[in-house]
């Protein structure tokens, strides 16, 4: 276990943040735009996001960098940013963390199935090791490898990461199945920790994926297959489209009453994922000091 995973572990569970895509919804992202082209079109937005996670209690925040890897910025027409636009969300961070949270910046997945061919191995491997690299050199404190749902490109940006020395902790997204227990490629709870611990990961964990309430055995199911520290960034429910938007209604409060629980189940890191803002990393904080 990297040292910085140990310090913070050594004083008790870990706040994390919140979502970081509809908090910039809120400050104008549109539907269409690539959010993280914010960390250089409006940098000072994006820092407002990453503050209010810190002035909520958050010990670790992330980075606006989810889509930074060249093969999901293609998309956007920015494939030629991807330093630029890491550099940026790192610096943007850390600016906001000051000396209060550490900074583990986000990689998310490619959005290719390397089961059909769209992509080989070698290639996945390039585009995170060049995202990895941009991290490292910026200056983030760790990795988060998130919202995962195929364990072999898991493992392959897992691979690359690890080669930049920080901390690096994975987390998947368990959404499929008729109680949610299955990544959308099919991987279990038991199989996802069992591989991911094989494979050097410094934590694992889930995210995204379904509300709070369906955590806690994922959670449960995690801990009886790893000895690594867990990770653990509920939704505020599933979303839910009214008046063509995309709201959840999960309430602070409610996700809040899920906490002690997955705590008990062995979640070591708790925040929220999409739905979820400062309202409810002050909840958690709250029942976590307590």
């Amino acid at each position: 276990m990297k040292k910085i995973i140990e310090e913070l572990l050594s004083k008790g569970p870990v706040v994390t943040d919140g979502s970081w895509g509809t908090q910039l919804q809120e400050k104008g992202l549109g539907l269409n735009e690539c959010p993280d082209s914010w960390n250089l079109t409006h940098p000072g937005k994006v820092q407002e996001v990453a503050e209010s996670y810190v002035n909520a209690g958050s010990s670790i925040i992330l980075t606006n960098t989810f889509r930074s890897n060249r093969i999901a910025l293609e998309g956007f027409g920015l494939e030629d940013k991807v330093t630029e636009i890491n550099t940026a969300g790192v610096e943007i961070s850390k600016r906001a963390g000051g000396e209060k949270a550490y900074v583990f910046a986000s990689v998310g997945p490619s959005g290719k199935v390397l089961m059909t061919g769209d992509v080989s191995e070698e290639q996945l491997y390039e585009v995170f090791k060049e995202q990895a690299d941009a991290i490292k050199d910026a200056g983030a404190d760790g990795i988060i490898i998130e919202t995962m749902s195929d364990l072999a490109e898991a493992k392959i940006a897992l691979k690359a990461a690890k080669e930049t020395g920080l901390p690096v902790i994975v987390s998947m997204a368990f959404d499929s199945g008729k109680n949610k227990e299955f990544t959308f490629m099919g991987h279990t709870p038991e199989e996802v920790a069992e591989e991911l611990t094989k494979e050097g990961a410094d934590a694992i964990g889930a995210n995204c994926g379904q509300g709070i309430e369906g955590f806690v055995n994922i959670c449960k199911r995690l801990k009886a297959s790893t000895t690594l520290p867990l990770w653990i960034k509920p939704n505020a429910g599933l979303p839910e489209l009214q008046d063509n938007q995309t709201v959840y209604n999960t309430s602070a409060e409610e996700f809040a009453e899920y906490v002690i629980e997955l705590l008990d189940s062995g979640a070591d890191f708790i925040g929220g994922c999409c739905g979820t803002n400062p309202d409810f990393i002050k909840e958690i904080s709250k029942i976590i000091r307590q």
